[in-house]
């Protein structure tokens, strides 16, 4: 008889059940909508800070940024092909297998995406010589310090735009993370991760600019480890939480060597956060 007057007020009702479902669904809409939103401007907000006010006032770094961006578009294009012609000969079906042509995959692709950033580097010093000559002045537009950061931006932007674009598709439902077991946790931990990746791509690109310049080899094998190292920390899928403190332990290490590496030092670095800078101060007040 229960049964029977639920049926009744279910079927003589409607509106009011109509006016009961919207709210929820509303509610699971307005959910994930808040996870995709802060997912994004947890992985992309410093870099969109980054561009706004030290890239997007000048129309050279912002063509300098797109060329990196390019750049290692290009490496993921040449990875992708790589990798489909491997999968396409026929290895055993075993687990060991697949993890060796995981294995492969990270391997050539971050070997790759650092070639072309030498490359990279090579074509910006022909291009300054250029635009040396062009511009009729005694130095050059962008030194290679402020190259090494914009193109690092570039890489990091469309590093991070490829690795967390599904994601956050994904993290606009339908569905629930961590229902048949898995992390709960896993778009805030893949934004996270992101975000490593794009600051890390800023901090490499000074430091291997820099180690070029300076024929700097080990430093360059360095720069090499640490990405192979950050990659590799992938596989520690599906525990995603656990890649996070190694990761930002390599771009805390990451972001002192860049710093030093940039002409920073501790003075410079106090006078900066206490607002003593006075040359900051006179830029930041000039006349427009």
């Amino acid at each position: 008889r229960g049964q029977l007057q639920l049926v009744i007020r279910v079927v003589g009702a409607d509106a009011e059940v109509g006016w009961i479902l919207l709210p929820v669904f509303s509610g699971v809409a307005a959910m994930t909508f808040a996870v995709f939103v802060g997912c994004t401007f947890i992985a992309f907000g410093p870099a969109f800070a980054l561009y706004i006010f030290t890239i997007a006032t000048d129309a050279l770094r912002i063509i300098f940024l797109i060329a990196g961006a390019f750049f290692w578009l290009v490496s993921l294009l040449l990875s992708s092909l790589v990798w489909f012609l491997a999968i396409q000969i026929p290895w055993n079906n075993s687990i060991h297998t697949e993890k060796g042509l995981l294995i492969f995959g990270v391997l050539y692709s971050v070997l790759l995406q650092e070639l072309f950033r030498f490359t990279y580097y090579k074509l910006i010093k022909k291009a300054n010589k250029g635009l040396l000559i062009i511009s009729q002045e005694e130095t050059v537009p962008l030194s290679i310090k402020q190259l090494s950061y914009v193109s690092g931006l570039g890489f990091g932007i469309m590093s991070g735009m490829f690795s967390l674009v599904n994601i956050l598709s994904d993290s606009l439902g339908p569905g629930t993370v961590g229902i048949h077991g898995d992390s709960p946790q896993y778009f805030l931990a893949s934004a996270f991760m992101t975000l490593a990746l794009v600051l890390l791509h800023i901090f490499w690109g000074t430091v291997f600019f820099d180690a070029c310049e300076k024929k700097k080899w080990w430093a360059l094998v360095l720069v090499i480890v640490s990405h192979l190292l950050v990659s590799g920390l992938s596989f520690l899928n599906p525990q995603y939480e656990r890649s996070l403190p190694p990761s930002y332990a390599v771009l805390l290490i990451m972001a002192v060597w860049a710093f030093f590496t940039a002409g920073g030092s501790f003075r410079n670095l106090k006078l900066c956060l206490t607002c003593q800078d006075q040359d900051f101060l006179l830029t930041g007040h000039r006349s427009r």
